[in-house]
């Protein structure tokens, strides 16, 4: 029986870091003016708007460097959580905006990482350290796959990073924080869920899933059975009972960048 080491921590903290927590002041700024809500669901974001304000690049980067002088470690669980999925997103977006434009992360490569025949094809910039955090240097895949997946067992991490992508679930419009950690988890899980790029309902009734469902099927249950219970539980009345009955036909994932389409009029 997996335990979900996110909830429990949340249920037993009664007290707060005796460290300074990190400033998401200038982060949130940034998401709050850059990240751009379209109609059907889906959060793009303004890369060419952000690489066109020098001052708020500054920002983002500072941002970056301020978080790489945190002790995590001495910061609660949900602290954690949080610190490392805004610092997965922020470094994401400054990876971004180093290499912009582009039209997928995929054509950035990852400078300096040993040649991978697998890995060096498919590209994107996850195995090239970045920054250093309490004196280890870090790739974007080792915060993913080497810190949140393993620390924490927990499937809603994938609904907290993004990879600059429209397959990916959405980019948090405000910074991730510890004390609305689990509703905010859970807001991100109903959003994926519930929009074509997670689950897809074809015309004849079967069931397209985000190919994430697939790459990392053991941290969703490691079988159908526990995937359609994690999907059932953040999707609408009307889609749990499909998820429920419908044969999952195969799997799909855009690379495309998020960044705003043209000619597609902003939510208001």
């Amino acid at each position: 029986m997996r335990i979900c080491a996110l909830t429990l921590a949340i249920s037993l903290m009664t007290t707060t870091s005796a460290f300074a927590l990190p400033d998401d002041a200038s982060w949130n700024a940034i998401l709050g003016k850059y990240v751009k809500p379209y109609q059907g669901g889906i959060n793009y974001f303004d890369y060419a708007g952000l690489k066109s304000q020098p001052s708020d690049v500054a920002k983002l980067k500072a941002y970056v460097t301020a978080l790489q002088t945190e002790k995590v470690s001495a910061l609660t669980r949900p602290q954690q959580f949080a610190y490392w999925s805004n610092l997965y997103n922020a470094l994401t977006i400054q990876v971004m905006i180093d290499n912009w434009p582009v039209k997928s992360i995929r054509e950035i490569k990852s400078k300096g990482a040993p040649f991978d025949p697998v890995k060096s094809a498919f590209g994107g910039p996850w195995r090239q350290k970045f920054v250093t955090v309490e004196g280890k240097a870090l790739t974007l895949d080792d915060i993913e796959h080497g810190i949140l997946r393993v620390q924490w067992q927990e499937p809603r991490v994938h609904y907290a990073v993004n990879c600059a992508s429209y397959g990916c679930p959405n980019l948090k419009a405000s910074a991730w924080n510890a004390e609305t950690l689990e509703a905010d988890l859970d807001a991100g899980a109903k959003a994926y869920v519930n929009h074509p790029r997670g689950v897809k309902v074809n015309a004849n009734g079967t069931l397209t899933l985000s190919s994430i469902y697939k790459w990392f099927a053991e941290d969703f249950g490691g079988n159908e059975v526990a995937l359609k219970q994690h999907l059932t539980k953040y999707a609408t009345p009307e889609l749990a009972a499909r998820i429920k009955t419908a044969k999952i036909a195969g799997n799909e994932y855009s690379w495309a960048v998020n960044a705003p389409p043209k000619n597609v009029a902003e939510k208001k």
